[in-house]
């Protein structure tokens, strides 16, 4: 579990450095910020082509193969990140780099519910999470400042680095996994013929594409609407991860509890707190609060909608766990293109913070007809 959560650990580091140091990377590479985050654009599409690609081409490799394997490409699409001379390359090693982040997470994220108790599978789901989390505690800060202070290839380079140990520890740690079974990309496939399992999907798809919009380009945000100082960058981004890291936890146990009925609650919260981010972002205290709670409520509906596609996946479970990371980042890659978008029309830094929230409430009603659906085709059996 620990080499597992290492992994996320990276991930989570390389997936969310990128918006910290933005400004730094749109300057270093004579772009526009606007221009630079399609950067995080490029790693999240490169979730959403490797996701449901990789799970299932790979339903017949071997757990432990497959999770080294995936790290290893990771590590290589981070180490040509670092090399990368222009922005077009960089692009294309951003998306590489992404390639195994949901394969990844959907396939670790199955072992942990293989191997835990009944009733405790939303937990288990977020312990291996935690790694991801954590990351944005420790990892994106420590990133970002050495980023700011050595250049932003070094946050890239401190990734691959995390990669290489988590290959290293994986191999020495994981074993063998001969118990879970494997499936057929036949089968897999089945999957996306499922209507609930695509409504999840569209659910995270959107929910979360508010958060995105707004962490995207948050460094801006603080220091330009909050007027915080650029040194305290790495600190708000710290309240960020703290709030993943409680919301992951609470999110896994309120899930295993009363799973829709938790996803629904963090919905609502947190389209109040965007409407009032965008609002009350002038003043730094309240920003800073704001920051760590808007994290707090993301996280916490990652448990419950990883849980969710693995009840209505059936026996696609790979693809199913995968294709949740895909969902996620095509919100990241949603986000921070609407993001851009109202930025670049003269709106200001504080508008993807409202677009955000109306984001939030349209994933509270996809969840909503889903439950509708749902039970409509229980009665008809």
């Amino acid at each position: 579990m620990l080499a597992l959560a290492l992994g996320g650990f990276g991930i989570g580091t390389t997936e969310f450095v990128a918006m910290g140091l933005l400004p730094e990377m749109a300057a270093g590479l004579g772009v526009s910020e606007p221009v630079a985050g399609h950067v995080i654009s490029a790693y999240a599409l490169g979730v959403v082509v490797g996701a449901p690609s990789i799970a299932a081409l790979t339903a017949r490799v071997p757990r432990k193969t497959l999770l080294v394997a995936l790290m290893v490409a990771f590590t290589v699409g981070n180490v040509a990140s670092v090399l990368a001379p222009t922005y077009g390359s960089l692009m294309v090693a951003r998306f590489v780099a992404g390639l195994p982040h949901g394969a990844y997470f959907g396939i670790a994220a199955l072992v942990a519910a293989h191997l835990a108790e009944p009733g405790r599978r939303a937990k288990a789901v977020a312990t291996v999470m935690l790694g991801l989390s954590v990351a944005n505690v420790v990892g994106v800060p420590v990133a970002t400042w050495l980023g700011q202070h050595l250049g932003w290839r070094t946050a890239f380079a401190l990734v691959a680095a995390i990669g290489t140990v988590t290959v290293l520890s994986l191999a020495a740690w994981m074993p063998r996994l001969d118990a879970m079974p494997t499936s057929s990309p036949i089968t897999e496939l089945g999957a996306l013929t499922r209507l609930q399992v695509w409504m999840t999907l569209i659910m995270g798809m959107v929910g979360f594409g508010g958060m995105f919009a707004v962490y995207t380009y948050i460094s801006t945000t603080l220091t330009d609407v909050a007027g915080l100082q650029k040194s305290l960058i790495p600190v708000a981004l710290m309240l960020y991860g703290l709030g993943m890291v409680v919301g992951n936890v609470l999110g896994g146990h309120l899930a295993d509890r009363a799973l829709l009925r938790s996803l629904a609650a963090a919905m609502i919260f947190l389209a109040v707190l965007l409407a009032v981010f965008a609002v009350a972002a002038r003043t730094p205290v309240v920003a800073l609060g704001l920051v760590f709670l808007i994290g707090l409520a993301g996280a916490s509906m990652v448990p419950a909608l990883q849980t969710r596609l693995m009840d209505v996946a059936e026996d696609a479970q790979n693809l199913a766990a995968a294709l949740n990371h895909a969902a996620l980042n095509v919100a990241n890659a949603f986000g921070a293109w609407i993001g851009g978008v109202v930025i670049a029309a003269g709106f200001g830094y504080s508008a993807p913070a409202a677009v955000g929230s109306l984001l939030a409430i349209a994933g509270l009603g996809v969840l909503g007809v889903a439950v509708l659906l749902e039970r409509r085709s229980s009665v008809r059996v």
